[in-house]
Order: structure tokens, then sequence, then C-alpha cells
């Protein structure tokens, strides 16, 4: 007997689904390890200390509470970072993770007909985001793996609705010049939505972090997206957040689900916003790890882009080739072919022993004769 089922929408039933890092659990069963700690993850840009102390003592004090439904309104977790931030609380929206910042974007601004601009290696979900809603893609080249604003600024139409700017990109490790922000928000025209991903930006000492909230306080047509999963270490609890004015959040709001940020992710974030020593450590340990594995990849000959988050973008070759032999090794680490970057591997910073772990592992399957030629381009 044949099932039939409903036609999907074209956009959706052509849509690449998005390459996750390799969970630790699945390399394990696939490798016959038991032992976790002999697995080594640096493929998903986690913070290598792990959640922000403050943050867990929240989470362990709300567990009594989690037969209760979650503040719908997130009226504290609003409130903390609208204290935090100097902007006001109806500017700000939480989500579950940025991520779905971003897929909220897509149902208010993006369908047939309408455009976004985004660097042709920035963030692949953007891209994601786009098709689903059966929006066009604008491709912009990035110069020295860094947005090109001048350049996105020139491609904008009459049918584009958002620009997304990854600052600092995933996957490249880039920051973008503030000067270059400047010219460019005075050049965008009012039609558009810039999306500025600051998911990194907290890794930036304070001098360098970029003042694009000031875009947000102006009532310009900008939202700002933030995160919890990379500096604070609460990747497993999918909490971040959006700043804009308050008749995009208003807009936002009336396309999310209710409950969507948990009461524990809740009580955590409030909590890690006031661990500024946590902040620092991790600051420390990324500062650290670059210059580990930069030092590394130059004893291996190898070209890599300079990084300012934590990761680094690697040329190795063939990087899927590599990525496969690595995590037969135990070591999992970021294929980049996704992305255009075929040659690459994306490796996030470890603590010292994990990033010298990685290096070794490295360097191994690099001079190891393979079949498909690990080290050749």
């Amino acid at each position: 007997m044949t099932t039939s089922f409903p036609v999907a929408n074209p956009s959706v039933a052509t849509l690449p689904t998005y390459e996750a890092g390799r969970p630790i659990e699945d390399v394990a069963r696939e490798l016959g390890i038991e032992d976790l700690s002999e697995i080594v993850k640096l493929a998903s840009n986690e913070n290598a200390l792990g959640p922000s102390p403050y943050a867990c003592d929240a989470m362990h004090a709300s567990v009594a509470n989690m037969h209760l439904y979650p503040d719908g309104g997130t009226h504290a977790l609003r409130h903390a970072i609208s204290e935090s931030l100097a902007v006001s609380p109806d500017q700000v929206l939480p989500g579950n993770g940025s991520n779905e910042l971003l897929e909220l974007l897509g149902h208010v601004y993006l369908g047939t007909g309408t455009n976004v601009v985004m660097a042709d290696c920035a963030f692949i979900v953007y891209r994601l985001i786009a098709a689903a809603a059966g929006a066009d893609v604008i491709d912009v080249a990035m110069p020295g793996f860094t947005h090109d604003l001048d350049a996105m600024c020139d491609v904008i139409t009459p049918e584009t609705r958002i620009v997304f700017v990854s600052n600092p990109n995933n996957p490249t490790s880039t920051a973008v010049d503030p000067d270059a922000i400047v010219r460019y928000m005075a050049r965008v025209p009012d039609h558009v939505l810039t999306c500025f991903d600051e998911a990194y930006v907290e890794l930036l000492p304070a001098g360098q972090q970029p003042d694009t909230l000031r875009y947000v306080r102006e009532g310009r047509s900008v939202i700002v997206l933030r995160t919890f999963s990379k500096t604070y270490g609460l990747a497993g609890l999918r909490v971040g957040y959006g700043i804009a004015p308050a008749v995009v959040i208003e807009l936002l709001n009336r396309v999310r689900q209710p409950f969507n940020v948990n009461a524990m992710a809740q009580c955590a974030a409030i909590a890690a916003l006031a661990d500024v020593q946590h902040v620092e450590r991790t600051r420390t340990l990324v500062c650290s790890g670059i210059a580990q594995l930069g030092a590394g990849f130059e004893r291996l000959g190898l070209s890599f882009v300079p990084a300012v988050a934590n990761f680094v973008l690697v040329q190795v070759g063939k990087g899927r080739a590599v990525f496969d032999a690595m995590r037969g090794k135990g070591v999992i680490v970021r294929p980049m072919d996704a992305y255009g970057l075929p040659e690459y591997v994306r490796i996030s910073v470890g603590s010292a022993s994990e990033n010298e772990r990685v290096l070794n592992v490295l360097a191994d399957v690099l001079k190891a004769p393979a079949p498909n030629h690990i080290g050749s381009s």
C-alpha cells in the first residue's frame, strides 16, 4: 500500500538541513568509547569554562518550581537586560536562543518577492531562514574574510527587507571596523532592517565592542541579537535576546510562541548577567587559546584567519576528510564545506590541554598517508 502525503512547500522541500556539531555521545558510540572524557569536542564554540557559577546557583535554586510554567512575558529577564544595557524593557525580547529571534524575523519581514543581503561566508542560518520564507539571498564577498559593509549597502534593492551583519562573524572569527558600521548606518535606507548578530561580542574587550545599541536608542531600523550561550556558558539552556525599537519588538511578539524561554533559563540568565568575573575569565581563556592554536598552526605550516572570537578558521586541505580523520581519533571539529570553504575546518578554543590535544591529532592526521589525500587541496 502506497501512502501519499500533502505536498510540502517547495521552499521547504529543497531546504538543506543545518549541520550541527557532532555530540560527544554520538562520537563515543561510533568509536565504542565508554569514557566520554576521552572525546574532545571543539566544534560548536562552547565556553570551555562551563556555565557561570552564578547561573549554576540560580538553576539549583529554581528546581523546586519546575512544575510551574515560566513567565511568558519574561518580565524579570527583560528588565535585567534593559538595566544592564541602558535600554527600555519594551526594546528587549528574549528568545529560545538568538536563533529563534532570527526565525521570528523571517516570519515578520520575509516572503516571496523579498530579499536579504548577507556576506557570503556569514552564519548559514540567515540563508536557511530566507529560503524557508521564499525570499532571495544577495551574497556579498568578504575580502579578508570580513564583512564589506560598503559593498553590502551597494546591493540593497527596494525589495531588500533585512541586512544580516554577523559581528564577530561565525565562522571566520573576524570583526567589522567600527568606522565601517558608522558609514553603513549613514547610508542604509529606512525600509531595511539591519540585524547586527552579536553572539560573540562580549568576548571582545569592552573598548573594542561596537556601540550598535546607540541606533536602537535613536529609533533606527535595527535589531541587535545577543546570546547567553557563548560568553556565559549557557548553550544547553537556549536563551538569547534581541534589542530593537519597541515597534519591532511588538511585531516579533505577535509571531513568537508562548512560554518560549523556559523558567530555568530565565533564572540562570538573570544571574549570569551579574557575573562579571566569569566574563573576564572567559576573555582571558579565549585570548590565550587563540594564541596557543595560532602558534600550533604556524608550527604545522597552516594558514589561518586571525581570530577575535572563541574559534579559529584554519586551512587544512580537504576539510571534510580532515574532520572525519580527527573524529576517528576522538577529536571533533567542524568542517566548512557548507560555507563554500571546503579546504577549511573551524576549531573552537578549549582548555589548554584540549587545544594541545587537537593540535597533536591534527598534526598526526595531516602527516598520515590517506586515500583521500587529506593534506591536499
